[in-house]
């Protein structure tokens, strides 16, 4: 056979073959689970599934959709070589809040500002923006290999999407798990808009520990500028030093004139933090409104006395209008003055943490809000069953759901048990509005998207995909209909995202696709870490250490950046990147390349047909290879594809192209026809596997030396049967 390997330059240039390959996989189809080589009808094909994170579709792709990317493709390539039934479905995400805050941004650079843009006119500059970025999003999806189905792709915003959104909010409202009421929220003063418990990051802060005097008591607090919004002294009723003055009330005076206030007992109150005695301010504290929910026979309405932009309102008296900071301060001065300020008694050094929100670090400030509508998080729905807490728990518990890696149960079991009532109310223009005539809120991004498993099988094909509703997978449920890609990938295999979205996403995924669907949304939640650089530090565009996966592609390919990725990327852990790591498997890149030219350009005279003669040695070979074969295979199964990837480049480098290639040179020199012909069979077949093995990790560079190997009927790598025992 004359070789024709004189199509592999030298040396191998990605630039040049990448789209080249993503575009032959585009068009085959095979994507598509619906266009794969089907089984032999005595064989059920298997099916296997992920739905894809959807990316923010507010700006280009970073390091960490890279990381996401990599690993799911894996698992895709993977079971579809093993002739799987394997869908990858792709989305974007609208992104709510996230996508409000970077186009806040933009409007400020422009000199403009949501607040003084219609809303009709806003949503639809949005809507362009979001649009824009979800096509640019899909492109570096192509450059990083993704071999995803993009005939199904969805967005949250679709309107399938959004019917099915609602028709989860109406069945929660309907079972009582869902209301809506006057309570206090978590609120950004500089984003306007409340916060799930979720979206809050607690930061150490040294502020001020004053002592104030009550009357006849002190009291402690870090918050005086709240103090006009004081309803009530709480004490421990354990406490015997205050018994005396439990349901009295005291007189006290202020900065602003006398007053009196009630003294109440609750079992809350800590007896060792200052005093023991403590201010009850129901509308700036979601403890006291706590207190406030179980004493309100005994205590007064709620008085807010700052307003939704920080600064304190008119029942502040001469501090109107001063922000928090500043009114503090003033009055932190006019007490002194007054003498209500027990100044010696000050810990100037007061270590506590303060709640801050987690996009732009501004400190939380709770309010009270109408209109807000929660999820019930602990109670049982009233059509039966357990509640979204309970059924998620016991879910993990039992094990139809698997984190890996494991521990991170323990953290979930942890946050379950503390969970609260969920807030789905946001104050914002971008998003799905809430079904609800009283109030132009939208929902919760972390709502729709928690529903996003079961909403985008359900939203595939509907017209022409009907079945009956009693099917074995949806026997009880919130829809009218079910599809053909539901029956056949719900529940999806793997959930694979980075681990601190865990409660943001995960959790959610599981409580609503449970509620809705009652079957699990997934089996098995992959969790990787967060993308560091050499130094061990969080990559910044203030540190100057992010790295541009699309500039990093343009230089040194998608093979050599998957391979930086995966490698020493344990689950769970915080994967380390750098520059000269990526290089490093570009270097490799180029060793597959040459050593497969090598192989190639020593192919004059072969016969597949003929059977070759091997040696002990050429068996020994043959039987590592098989080895590894194994090996890889259990690796990935167990989804240690770090593991797989180091095997599979020790391999490549070290034994099959510095030994087994140099050891068989003087055969492929010899006169000996039938041990040359040996010798090439061997070095085909290991070629041959180690692509395949190779391809979920290197597709590009795997799929172009394929396309020049010497096989009859051959196919597309990526469709391939996984490999099997050696000749």
């Amino acid at each position: 056979m004359k070789n024709n390997l004189n199509n592999l330059d030298k040396p191998y240039n990605p630039k040049e073959t990448e789209d080249k390959i993503y575009a032959i996989w585009e068009k085959s189809g095979f994507f598509n689970p619906d266009n794969l080589p089907k089984k032999p009808q005595t064989k059920k094909q298997k099916t296997f599934s992920i739905i894809m994170p959807p990316p923010n579709a507010n700006g280009s792709l970073h390091i960490g959709h890279a990381i996401f990317v990599a690993l799911q493709d894996i698992m895709i390539r993977y079971h579809r070589m093993k002739g799987d039934k394997t869908l990858w479905l792709p989305g974007a995400d609208h992104a709510g809040f996230e996508t409000q805050v970077v186009y806040d941004k933009k409007l400020e650079k422009e000199g403009r500002s949501r607040f003084q843009i219609p809303a009709d006119q806003l949503r639809q500059e949005m809507w362009d923006f979001t649009q824009a970025n979800k096509k640019t999003m899909e492109n570096q999806l192509r450059k990083l290999g993704a071999s995803c189905d993009w005939s199904r792709e969805k967005f949250t915003l679709d309107k399938d999407i959004v019917e099915i959104v609602y028709q989860t909010f109406e069945k929660l409202k309907n079972d009582g798990l869902l209301y809506k009421g006057k309570r206090i929220v978590n609120w950004c003063v500089k984003h306007q808009t409340s916060l799930s418990e979720v979206e809050i990051k607690y930061q150490e802060r040294k502020d001020p520990l004053y002592y104030i005097k009550y009357g006849p008591l002190e009291l402690a607090t870090v918050r005086l500028e709240t103090k006009f919004g004081d309803t009530a002294v709480a004490i421990n009723p354990k406490d015997k030093r205050y018994r005396k003055y439990v349901g009295e009330e005291i007189e006290i005076e202020t900065v602003l004139g006398k007053s009196k206030i009630k003294v109440i007992a609750d079992e809350t109150v800590d007896i060792n933090f200052g005093t023991g005695a403590i201010k009850v301010t129901p509308a700036h504290d979601p403890a006291d409104f706590e207190i406030w929910q179980r004493h309100k026979d005994e205590m007064p309405e709620p008085k807010q006395v700052i307003d939704r932009f920080g600064k304190m309102n008119e029942l502040a008296g001469p501090y109107q209008g001063l922000k928090i900071m500043e009114a503090r301060k003033k009055i932190e001065e006019d007490m002194i003055k007054k003498g209500l300020l027990n100044y010696s008694k000050t810990d100037h050094h007061y270590k506590h943490n303060v709640a801050t929100c987690y996009k732009c670090g501004t400190i939380i400030e709770p309010l009270i809000l109408d209109n807000q509508w929660f999820v019930k998080m602990t109670e049982k729905p009233h059509s039966g069953g357990e509640s979204l807490r309970d059924a998620a728990v016991k879910a993990v518990k039992s094990g139809k759901i698997k984190f890996i890696p494991k521990r991170f149960e323990k953290i979930f079991f942890h946050w379950m048990k503390n969970i609260k009532d969920w807030n789905i109310s946001r104050q914002i223009a971008w998003g799905i509005k809430i079904p609800d005539e009283s109030t132009t809120d939208v929902f919760d991004t972390w709502f729709s998207s928690g529903q996003w498993p079961f909403a985008v099988l359900l939203a595939q094909n509907r017209s022409s995909s009907k079945f009956k509703v009693q099917s074995s997978k949806l026997k009880k449920n919130i829809f009218n209909y079910t599809t053909k890609d539901f029956e056949e990938f719900y529940p999806t295999d793997v959930m694979e995202t980075a681990w601190d979205i865990l409660f943001f996403w995960v959790a959610r995924m599981i409580m609503l696709g449970i509620y809705a669907t009652e079957k699990i949304p997934f089996r098995t939640v992959y969790l990787h870490g967060l993308v560091r650089d050499k130094e061990r530090q969080k990559m910044s565009k203030s540190k100057g250490n992010v790295i541009d996966p699309l500039g990093v592609i343009d230089i040194y390919g998608a093979d050599a950046l998957r391979m930086a990725l995966v490698v020493g990327n344990a689950p769970g852990n915080d994967p380390i990147i750098y520059e000269e790591k990526i290089r490093g498997y570009r270097n490799f890149a180029n060793k597959i390349w040459q050593a497969s030219r090598f192989v190639l350009m020593n192919l004059d005279g072969f016969n597949p047909k003929a059977k070759p003669k091997l040696t002990l040695s050429d068996k020994k070979r043959l039987k590592e290879i098989n080895k590894l074969k194994k090996e890889i295979t259990k690796l990935i199964e167990s989804f240690k594809f770090y593991a797989a990837a180091e095997k599979l480049y020790h391999y490549f480098w070290h034994i099959f192209a510095d030994k087994i290639i140099e050891s068989i040179k003087p055969r492929l020199r010899e006169n000996n026809k039938k041990d040359r012909q040996a010798a090439q069979h061997l070095l085909l077949e290991i070629l041959k596997t180690n692509l395949k093995l190779l391809h979920p990790f290197m597709p590009f560079i795997t799929e172009e030396i394929w396309s020049k190997l010497p096989i009859k009927n051959k196919k597309l790598l990526m469709i391939e049967q996984w490999p099997k025992k050696p000749f």
